[in-house]
């Protein structure tokens, strides 16, 4: 990877609107693709290496989320490790902050046979991984750059493109519900074993009929993007792999990115596979199905590095470009992180890449962080909001697919990054923190307030980022903290009014609002108390400013920000270079 300073900023700026299948911008200067309104990066941005500290970001939660990821790689009594190895990669703000490789890439000989110690071959920073389901991006961009050429429409039928898929009812699905995975189409089929040969298992993807109607249900599925695939080698008239080689990896500098590695020693092993009678599968596709179509298609088979991963995140960020060389229009670089499943909340998604999955996303979720995750153990977070980037590749099929679940460590990796970027007070030098840990109660109390027979008004800012399961509660207690009842408040947050009956989760927008509660004739106590459950976590909940006056007089009956001892914690904490 070429890492050089980052050049200077080219300034820009654009008017979006949507239309004509993608997002299309009005340029307001000559160069329209530097909008810091949409988290872009200046095109020029080059990744270049620092320390946490001097990107301005906080090391401790850095350096506890690789102590995740190398405790994942340690084997409890009587078990085995979540993975054999694993590289982590964070970026934020053109600087790559943290590199780290760790574990094995070849460890095992199958499932019960560890090979002798001086076999195991250790991960490096630039072991190659076997991206699994990342490859969909791949394609996705593949795509993507026919839509900016004018050879696809995002809303025509797919069949206008591979007249045989319209077989068996599917002449209406467009080209967008496949990159949405609102097809209507199953997940999966068995193409390796239930079909002689790669034409006949392509014939068989064209020829499957749809579950459900399309545009009525999200499911996830690989015949998306194989077909996404095929139709790509129909209209550019080469095969899959040299499409993405030419007009993406080539391009970016991303030398060590590409299908069928050519240096099987690089690269970390998977899984050992009886059936197919394959054994311990190193340099060769995990996926069957993609193994068995020549270790090309739509769905996976890319192999590639963390460095070459944050050269992709970095051009996305850029807006699409990267050390002069240009992948995608600024607009349409919108397009993929753009939600178009508006009707399936819980599956937003952009052209290809999924959006907003706090499962694995953690504390660096939004409405403008994109991502995928492969099977093989892999993960790339992209969060526009903060222009960063948190990649974690592993090879948690090696030796077994059956070993579990790197969902937590993904998480962990992801929220250490998030957790690191610096929360600046919205009055004074410290603002209150809390949720940074899972499963934790934390309550922030005030001294008992007497509000005057007019009754009194709460007033503070607060910074609320969690997932909807984890909430902030806003409560009084008047015999002194045995009961508590809920207060409603109203937060106004750039114009807009919202009225909240005592409870709020959620957000993600990452900015302090105002918030205004009334209180009730009499002394009373009042509390934030914020609840995590046992996953998942967001960036969490700042309250700052807090303050109290009398309706109508407007005498100040409790100011927190000259007298912090009005406020009791327990769990909350001063912050100010935080979270």
């Amino acid at each position: 990877m070429r890492l050089r300073p980052v050049a200077a900023a080219l300034a820009a700026t654009a008017a979006l609107t949507l239309g004509g299948g993608l997002m299309t911008a009005t340029p307001a200067s000559a160069d329209p693709y530097d909008d810091p309104h949409l988290g872009f990066a200046p095109a020029a941005t080059v990744l270049e290496d620092s320390t946490p500290r001097r990107a301005g970001l906080d090391p401790k939660p850095i350096t506890d989320a690789v102590a995740a990821v190398h405790a994942a790689e340690e084997a409890p009594a009587g078990g085995h490790p979540l993975f054999a190895g694993a590289v982590g990669l964070m970026g934020h703000e053109g600087k790559v902050v943290e590199r780290d490789a760790s574990g094995w890439a070849l460890r095992w000989a199958d499932p019960t046979t560890e090979l002798p110690r001086d076999q195991w071959e250790p991960v490096r920073t630039d072991t190659v991984f076997d991206l699994a389901s990342v490859s969909k991006l791949f394609t996705s961009i593949a795509v993507v750059q026919l839509v900016q050429e004018g050879a696809v429409s995002l809303d025509a039928p797919v069949a206008t493109y591979l007249p045989e898929f319209a077989a068996n009812g599917k002449q209406d699905v467009t080209v967008r519900q496949l990159l949405t995975h609102t097809s209507g189409f199953v997940s999966w089929l068995p193409l390796w074993s239930a079909y002689p040969d790669k034409a006949a298992r392509i014939k068989a993807v064209m020829d499957q009929p749809l579950d459900n109607p399309p545009g009525t249900t999200y499911l996830y599925s690989d015949l998306n993007l194989i077909t996404l695939g095929v139709m790509v080698e129909r209209l550019r008239g080469a095969p899959l792999d040299v499409v993405v080689h030419d007009r993406i990896t080539a391009p970016l500098g991303m030398d060590d990115t590409g299908y069928n590695p050519t240096d099987p020693g690089r690269t970390a092993a998977t899984e050992y596979q009886a059936s197919p009678p394959r054994g311990m599968v190193r340099g060769e596709v995990h996926d069957e199905n993609a193994w068995s179509l020549g270790g090309v298609a739509g769905h996976a088979g890319v192999f590639s590095t963390a460095d070459d991963l944050a050269v992709m995140a970095q051009a996305l960020l850029n807006g699409g470009a990267y050390e002069g060389h240009r992948i995608l229009t600024r607009q349409s670089v919108t397009s993929l992180i753009t939600n178009f499943n508006g009707r399936f909340p819980d599956d937003a998604h952009g052209l290809g890449f999924e959006l907003d999955q706090r499962w694995y996303m953690d504390a660096l979720a939004g409405p403008r962080t994109a991502g995928h995750t492969g099977y093989t153990g892999t993960s790339v977070v992209i969060d526009f909001a903060s222009r960063s980037f948190a990649i974690l590749l592993t090879n948690r099929v090696h030796p077994s697919r059956d070993w579990g679940s790197v969902n937590e460590p993904r998480r962990q990796w992801a929220h250490g990054l998030a957790a690191a970027m610096p929360l600046r007070p919205q009055v004074g030098r410290t603002a209150w923190y809390a949720g940074g840990r899972n499963a934790e109660t934390s309550t922030l109390t005030t001294t008992a307030v007497a509000a005057p027979t007019r009754g009194a008004l709460l007033e503070f800012d607060l910074f609320l980022d969690t997932e909807t399961t984890d909430p902030l509660y806003l409560e009084r207690s008047t015999d002194g903290g045995t009961t508590w009842m809920p207060v409603s408040f109203q937060i106004r947050d750039r114009g807009v009014t919202s009225t909240h009956d005592g409870v709020i989760a959620g957000s993600g927008v990452r900015r302090w609002v105002h918030v205004r509660a009334d209180v009730p004739e009499g002394a009373a106590q009042l509390r934030w108390r914020h609840v995590t459950d046992a996953t998942s976590l967001g960036r969490g909940v700042a309250v700052d400013g807090i303050r109290v006056t009398a309706r109508g007089s407007g005498a100040v009956l409790l100011d927190a920000e000259r007298r912090p001892a009005t406020l009791t914690s327990v769990g909350w904490e001063p912050a100010g270079a935080k979270p």
